[in-house]
This record gives structure tokens, sequence and C-alpha cells, in this order.
């Protein structure tokens, strides 16, 4: 059974699809080239004024999607297969975990793994007061936890979930747009309200890979400036490593799913363990093991205070103005999941067909979930112990303070190395997919959209990265330029996400699966009632070929008159 009735046909460019987008971005691209203040100046400003009114859109969005990805999974709905009944899955299950962790954050857990529980543990999040080293500790991995668990990947399931049934299991196109085909209808859907939400897509696509190439940019060059290949970290060392990386992920792309990101999907989990291991064993590892149920208690107690943290929280006793924090943290990390979302969503919706809707969430968020809270325990409770004792400099960069991390233990060379390879192969096997998605979109959901149009996309995302760390200014204050864009460019496409799941659940109302169940329960019902009020309870239910003429016996479920003993 073919994939949709789409596959296997030639691909065929949306020509206002592929040409507003490429119209827009090469606009954007121009203009931060030839005028970045001011680009600058209008991101910044459009910036503040969405996080100070739209900041609880964000909150409310992201912690809405766990509610309804969670509730999916134990829901009736859970049965339903992506694709036909009792088709069995197209990957093998260590192979998807693979693939789906390396698109859906690989890279931000080499950026961050060290980081942000380094930054919660010297500046705590507003509003806590930890009084010692191990009260901080906690409130650390509690909110390392909230940006990096359960919130990100039920944001990826339900999109990824609203598209694989869409296509899998109704059969239409692999497009976001399809997916509202409930709502709008076929032919809005193809139509011009359709474009727009796939135009959206591309653009939120877009941004947020651009500003994981922005991250991978930054800490291999730190890594390079850590083993003395480079004095310092310039924005011109910054576009060549973008460039080079860049032409990487563009070859990885046109050789398609099957063959290069599975392959590097896997070379990564198996180079990520070997670095998770080496420091779980040279680091404080009775930290660590301690560290992992801390850290679930600590996330799962302070969940609804971090769930509702907006402007209004008091930020008492805090170093820095709230709506700063949230900018630079919660409402960015749920801005930078939404915009991953489009490709992500669409990536291990490719690769999920063959799986229940009850497996696909299980999946989706919990092991992820489970690998994060490990890899944070590792990196970031080596950290923060390290600077607890004065080992690890509290002026190094967010970028480098990982590389600080591997410069306290055994083979520090080596171990960096193997992080910028890491990151470069991260980055490679998730843009890869961006750019796939992105040409799938741009031609009307093709499994396999020409390569000029893959290369078009993979060199337009690095050309967009640049211009977004040129907007921060390069070198260290890059980081401000890539977290501003993808903010504001993912804003609009929240309310897509929130249609999605609109348009899912109308199509989950009707499914086969669901309708023939509630059948089967209102006839068993009728039948039952009938029995009681005819035979006075002393009846049983059989299965027969139907009476072509109603009897007398109608609706007690037998094929016969008689009474039988109730059983």
């Amino acid at each position: 059974m073919p994939d949709s009735p789409y596959e296997g046909q030639p691909p065929q460019t949306d020509r206002v699809v592929f040409g507003v987008t490429a119209v827009l971005t090469l606009a954007f691209v121009v203009w931060g080239a030839v005028s970045t203040d001011t680009l600058e100046s209008v991101s910044t400003s459009m910036l503040n004024g969405l996080i100070h009114n739209g900041g609880w859109a964000f909150v409310l969005a992201a912690s809405g999607f766990v509610v309804f990805a969670l509730w999916l999974a134990i829901s009736r709905y859970g049965k339903i297969t992506l694709g036909a009944e009792g088709e069995d899955p197209e990957f093998r299950t260590v192979s998807w975990i693979a693939m789906m962790f390396s698109a859906g954050m690989g890279i931000g857990l080499m950026f961050y793994g060290v980081s942000e529980p380094l930054t919660h543990y010297g500046s705590p999040p507003p509003g806590t007061s930890p009084a010692d080293a191990g009260a901080k500790m906690e409130v650390s991995m509690a909110t390392t936890l909230f940006h990096w668990t359960l919130h990100p990947w039920a944001i990826y399931a339900v999109a990824g979930l609203a598209i694989a049934y869409s296509c899998f299991r109704r059969r239409r196109r692999q497009t976001i747009s399809a997916v509202f085909t409930p709502l709008i209808g076929e032919r809005n859907a193809n139509g011009s309200f359709g474009r727009a939400i796939d135009i959206l897509a591309i653009f939120a696509t877009l941004f947020g890979s651009a500003a994981s190439l922005g991250l991978g940019a930054l800490q291999i060059a730190n890594g390079m400036r850590e083993l003395d290949w480079a004095s310092k970290v310039s924005t011109a060392v910054l576009v060549s490593i973008i460039a080079v990386l860049t032409v990487a992920f563009v070859a990885s792309a046109v050789s398609g799913v099957e063959k290069g990101i599975q392959w590097l999907s896997n070379i990564n989990m198996v180079l990520a363990g070997i670095l998770a291991v080496f420091i779980f064993v040279v680091g404080p590892t009775v930290l660590v093991l301690d560290l992992v149920p801390t850290s679930v208690a600590s996330f799962l107690g302070d969940l609804t205070q971090m769930a509702g943290r907006t402007e209004a929280s008091s930020d008492a006793g805090s170093e820095v103005d709230i709506a700063t924090w949230l900018g630079g943290n919660t409402v960015f990390y749920w801005a930078w999941w939404i915009s991953w979302t489009p490709f992500v969503g669409m990536f291990i919706a490719r690769i999920s067909r063959g799986r229940t809707i009850r497996q696909f969430i299980g999946g989706v968020i919990l092991v992820p979930s489970t690998v994060s809270l490990i890899w944070f325990a590792i990196f970031g409770g080596t950290a923060m112990q390290l600077r607890e004792h004065g080992r690890l400099s509290a002026d190094l960069s967010v970028e480098g303070q990982l590389f600080g991390v591997l410069a306290e233990y055994p083979l520090a060379t080596v171990m960096s190395l193997l992080v910028m390879i890491l990151v470069a192969i991260f980055f490679v096997s998730g843009a890869d997919a961006a750019s796939i998605v992105m040409g799938t979109l741009s031609q009307k959901g093709t499994f396999e959209p020409t390569k000029f149009v893959v290369i078009f996309w993979g060199v337009v995302t690095g050309a967009v990265a640049a211009v977004m760390l040129l907007i921060g200014g390069g070198g260290d204050d890059a980081l401000t330029g890539l977290k501003n864009l993808t903010i504001l460019v993912a804003a609009p496409f929240a309310v897509v996400m929130v249609g999605m799941c609109w348009a899912l659940m109308r199509d989950l109302r009707s499914d086969p699966l669901i309708v023939r169940g509630e059948k089967g329960e209102e006839a068993v019902e009728m039948a039952v009632i009938a029995g009681h009020e005819k035979y006075d309870g002393d009846f049983e239910l059989r299965i027969g070929p139907a009476d072509p003429e109603p009897s007398t016996t109608t609706g007690t479920g037998s094929d016969s008159g008689t009474p039988a003993d109730s059983r």
C-alpha cells in the first residue's frame, strides 16, 4: 500500500509556496547583510513587544500541548495505528529513537548540557531563593528539565502525530496544510489558505534550523580556540564554519533519509554515549547518581510554578528582570521548539509509520526525556560541582563551558575533538532533515523532493544563520541575535499548532476504528436493554447471520426466540 496517493508521483514545485518564501527569505538575507544595525533594531523592538504582550501565550500553549499529548496516549484514540490496521513499523525501534533524538535536539544538548544547569546554579531563576549549594543544584536541575523534557517533546509529538495521522491514516499529502482538511475542507487546504500555512511552516523551519547552525558554529569555534587552532572567535571564523557545515548537511540531505540521516544518527548516538560514559566515570559519579532521583522530584514538585511563570510572577531576589529572563530562557525555548516542529514533526512522522498513537507518544516523549535527564545529570552535575569547588571559571563563555569541564579531566584534547565532531554531525543529521522537509513543503508533499530544491534551502539556511549571528554582533554576543529572531518567527506558527490539535481531534473522532467501536458498544448496549426488558434478564447474546426479515426477537442479540440461561 502506498504511503499516500501522492507517493511515486514526480515532484511538482508549488510556485507560490516556493516563490514567496524564497523571495522573502532572500530579502531578509540582503537586509541583514546591507543594514545589519537596522535589522537588529527592528527585531529587538518587535521582540520586546512580543514577550511583553504575548509571552503568556507561549507559556500556556506549551503546557497545553503536554496535557493534550498525554491525554491522547491514555485515551481510546491511543490504539489507532498510524497507517493501515496491523501494519508493521517501517524502522526498528533503536534506529527510530536514534533518528528522532538526533533530529529533535541533539545539538541543543551539546550546547546547553553544561551551560544551562551552570547558569541557573550561578543565577537562580526569578522567584527562587535557594539557601545553599545543594538547593541551588535542585532548582537548577528542575528548571533545566522543565525546558528540555516533557514540554519540548510534547510539542514535537503533537505536530508529528497530526502529520503522520493525516498522511498515513487518511492518505493525504505530507504537508502541514493537509492536516487542516477536516477544518477548512480539501479545496481550501490545497488553496491559498493552505499555502499560507505551508509558507509559515517553511519560515519556522528555516529560522529554527539556522539558529541551531549558529549554535553549532559558536561551539565549534570555541573548541578551536580551546585547542589553540584559532586565537579568537571572530565573525569570519563563524561564517567559515557555517559554510563548511552547510556543504556537509546538503550533501547528506540529497542522499535521503534511509542512507544519510539514519547512518549519521546511529553514529552520533554511539559517540554521544562514549562521551557521557567517560564524564560519568571520571567525574563525580556518586553525585550524578544522586542527582537523578533528586532532579525528578524537584522537577515534579516545582512543575506547576515553572509552568505558570510569566511577567506577572515575582522576581524578588533575582539578579535579572523577569521579562529579560523569560526572553532568554522559557519563552525562547518554547519558541525554539515550536520553530522546529514543522521539520522535526514531519521528520518523526515520516519515520513513524506503522506505530500506534500510544506507541508514538510514549516513544517521542518518554524516551528522549529520560535520556535528557541522564545527560543533564552527568554534564550539569559535573559542571556545578566543579564551580562549587572553584575549579571552573565563571568567566567562560556559554559555548565554551563544556570545554572548560573537559579540561579538568584526562584526555581533554581528545574529548574536546570528539565534542566538535559530535556537534557537527548532530547538526548535519538535523539540518539535512530540515532541508528535505522544506523541499517537501515546497513541492506539494512529495516524499522525495528534487535535489535542486533541497540544495537551495540548505544554502539559504546557512545564509540566514550568518545573518542571525551578525545581528548579535558576532563573537560571544552572537547568541542574542539567534534567540531574538527565533522567537519572532515562531510566534505565528504557535497559532498554527493550536489549529493542528483541533484538526487532529476532528479526524480522530471520525476514525473508522473509533466509529466501529462506538457502534459496537451501542449495539451491545441496546441488545442488553432489550434482553432485560423482554426476558427479565434471562437471555444470552449470540453472533449469527442477519435475519433477512425482522422477527419478534429483534434486539435480543440472539438468532432464536427461545430464552436461555444468562451467562
